[in-house]
């Protein structure tokens, strides 16, 4: 096409791909080539040109835990909209792993990546974001210029549940942490602690426990927990599938839910809703955080940049049920 119309290859290019300057006459020629030699621009070679999948991955530390569905129908409703597809990576709870799931941006398997809770550190993701990924973060504040992100409060949400026990009279009440290093758990530890203090109740170090965030975690916590002491009348869980392994440990211990247990936990997944009495939980609002990282990351795609506002925190409610409103006063 370039000798037809008598310019550069260069030439050529810019045209068709409308990506640079160039005078009048030289268009004319390349256009007349094009009607001459009956061109047609092949869509798949221009996607392997512009390395554009116009997919995203979706990493998650533990896919069995349902917190991690409904943000990720969130994510997958916005992404087809806007005409992407979505590759759901699933961790296992191994740093490793979700580090080496980052690979798919560098190889240009997907053209973003969106990670839920992750286990990278803050230094960690923004390296790769200097590196030129575009990625995106859901549940964690990242304060970089690249990173869009969308977080809940989760020191406000830990403060107003535990409050609400010590307001149903509960004056010892144990904390069932995830992992460690977990934002979630210490913002949620935070709130923990920030609530005792304004009820000047004192803190005290053995009634906390970890449970890894899962159903068997939260089983093994508790029974710890009850070894060590049996004063508490009330546990706040860092999730609610640690407070379903609360849940039947209480059953095989003989402890009634909430007369002689006060539960509360945390992602309101659907059984928690189903089970007798129904768990009190805080409420994060999982789609909508979802849909709008993918509409963000989405957008910087388009722009190069991440544009407009970068970070959102939204907020959650307690939704209160029968778990936790038994008065021990």
């Amino acid at each position: 096409m370039a000798r037809t119309a008598g310019v550069s290859a260069a030439t050529v290019s810019r045209v068709l791909n409308g990506s640079g300057p160039v005078s009048p006459s030289a268009r004319g020629r390349v256009e007349e080539a094009v009607r001459r030699l009956r061109y047609m621009p092949n869509a798949s070679a221009k996607s392997l040109r512009h390395l554009k999948t116009s997919t995203l991955a979706v990493i998650v530390s533990d896919i069995l835990v349902s917190y991690y569905a409904e943000i990720i129908k969130g994510i997958e409703n916005t992404a087809g909209a806007l005409r992407y597809k979505i590759l759901i990576c699933d961790a296992q709870n191994q740093r490793e792993k979700e580090a080496d799931y980052m690979t798919l941006a560098m190889d240009r398997t997907v053209d973003g990546i969106i990670l839920i809770a992750p286990m990278l550190g803050d230094a960690e993701l923004a390296a790769y974001a200097d590196r030129g990924y575009a990625l995106g973060v859901i549940g964690r504040r990242i304060d970089h210029p690249a990173i869009p992100c969308v977080y809940t409060d989760n020191v406000g949400a830990a403060t107003e549940a535990v409050t609400h026990l010590i307001a149903q009279g509960h004056e010892r009440i144990a904390f069932l942490s995830g992992f460690a290093d977990a934002t979630d758990s210490y913002e949620r530890l935070e709130g923990y602690m920030k609530a005792l203090r304004q009820a000047s109740l004192p803190f005290r170090p053995e009634l906390i426990d970890s449970g890894g965030f899962s159903e068997p975690g939260g089983y093994e916590a508790f029974l710890r927990l009850r070894e060590r002491s049996s004063a508490f009348t009330a546990v706040f869980a860092a999730n609610d599938e640690m407070a379903l392994g609360i849940y039947r440990a209480c059953a095989e211990l003989g402890i009634p839910i909430p007369a002689g247990m006060a539960v509360v936990g945390v992602d309101n997944n659907r059984v928690g809703r189903h089970v007798d009495p129904a768990l009190s939980t805080v409420d994060p609002p999982k789609h909508a955080m979802g849909a709008l990282l993918a509409e963000k990351l989405i957008d910087q795609l388009g722009e190069g940049r991440c544009p407009g506002t970068r970070c959102f925190e939204v907020g959650s409610r307690l939704l209160v049920r029968g778990s936790s409103i038994f008065n021990n006063k």
